[in-house]
């Protein structure tokens, strides 16, 4: 009798522990399903679950017509950079293959379960990929300077991250967002209006690195517009006198007499009929973008002569030994320096400044100006 007793009691026990299992098992398979039921009804993002863009100190105007969809725009654009920024808040940074016009943007994340981080990637691109790039610049970086931004992806499938390390609820950081406008000239040339759209995705790495939440940015308000440059600057050759840059360029030639007695550094001396040539050689370099043609026209005229033009005048040459001829003094009829002037490029030119060894009643000593105007053309 006893050793029955044993085993019912064993029994009874091994019964009450799997029931209890059963109930156990029951309590923790409610929740899962309704959470499964919560992810199926709130697919495109949870409540408490959210991007914020809004304008950043300096930074372009962010608009807001939906609560997922931001509107900006970086208004004209030219990959000189040159001309001020048409749209408030946009930096501009020219260099030497293009320019990048960059704004900073403020990000607030909501997180509904804890940290999350961004993604971003261009969902749809410029149609003229071949004269607007989009950049973007992450969290983690400065995001004042051009050096921060890089290409931001185009594939949705390997986005690139935006907030990153992950942030808490509620957390607002500083982004970037970029136009690289590179140089473009010949048959890819683009001048006009585009836009393009960044998709943002949410994901809650605190609960299974799921997207929570997706949002655009559109540069459409109003359209960009991709513009024509051309610009011509002037600058000291290592072997001639110095070329001053300011509002005008300026160079001086110091003291100069017929007889070439005295040639201040930087100055050669050329004989020519009738007096004597003070030479120096300079650089021009021109820079164009958003032309059909790859060569550009520079020209030079005398747009201001000497108060004492027939003791002084101004001459042109392609070689040191010259020959020089005497530039133009009619805006209609300029002299031509190069029909084939490339972008980018630093050309070499020789200014001759000729004195007239005449005596007499008309001779003159003391000082004078004359000023030059240059002008760049592209078809």
């Amino acid at each position: 009798m006893q050793t029955a007793h044993y085993k019912a009691e064993n029994a009874t026990l091994h019964v009450a522990e799997f029931a209890g299992n059963q109930e156990r098992g029951v309590s923790l398979l409610k929740p899962i399903l309704l959470l499964a039921a919560i992810i199926i009804c709130n697919g495109s993002g949870f409540a408490g679950t959210y991007l914020t863009l809004s304008q950043a100190v300096g930074g372009v105007a962010i608009a807001q017509p939906t609560g997922t969809t931001f509107q900006t725009s970086f208004g004209n654009v030219n990959a000189l950079g040159i001309g001020p920024a048409s749209q408030a808040g946009v930096t501009i940074s020219a260099q030497n293959n293009g320019a990048m016009y960059y704004s900073q943007v403020k990000a607030k994340v909501g997180c509904l379960f804890g940290n999350c981080v961004v993604n971003a990637y261009v969902s749809a691109n410029f149609t003229h990929t071949a004269a607007l790039v989009m950049y973007a610049c992450p969290s983690a970086s400065a995001c004042n300077s051009s050096a921060n931004y890089s290409a931001l992806s185009t594939n949705s499938g390997a986005p690139t991250a935006i907030v990153s390390p992950a942030v808490a609820n509620g957390t607002t950081v500083t982004i970037g967002f970029a136009f690289w406008v590179p140089d473009n000239n010949g048959a890819s040339a683009y001048t006009g209006t585009d836009d393009a759209t960044v998709t943002f995705n949410v994901i809650d790495t605190s609960f299974f690195n799921i997207n929570l939440e997706t949002d655009t940015l559109t540069f459409n308000n109003p359209l960009s517009s991709v513009q024509t440059g051309v610009q011509l600057d002037l600058a000291t050759d290592p072997s001639g006198i110095t070329v001053t840059a300011a509002a005008d360029y300026s160079m001086n030639f110091g003291n100069v007499n017929a007889l070439g007695i005295g040639v201040g550094a930087g100055l050669t001396t050329v004989a020519h009929a009738g007096g004597i040539i003070y030479s120096t050689v300079y650089d021009y370099k021109p820079a164009f973008t958003g032309f059909s043609s790859s060569n550009g026209t520079v020209k030079v005229y005398v747009s201001t002569d000497f108060a004492h033009s027939a003791v002084l005048s101004l001459y042109d040459a392609a070689a040191a030994a010259g020959p020089y001829n005497a530039i133009s003094k009619n805006s209609g009829a300029q002299t031509q320096i190069t029909t084939t002037a490339s972008s980018r490029s630093t050309n070499s030119r020789y200014l001759g400044l000729f004195i007239s060894n005449v005596n007499g009643a008309t001779a003159f000593t003391g000082t004078d100006t004359a000023t030059l105007t240059y002008t760049l053309t592209v078809p």
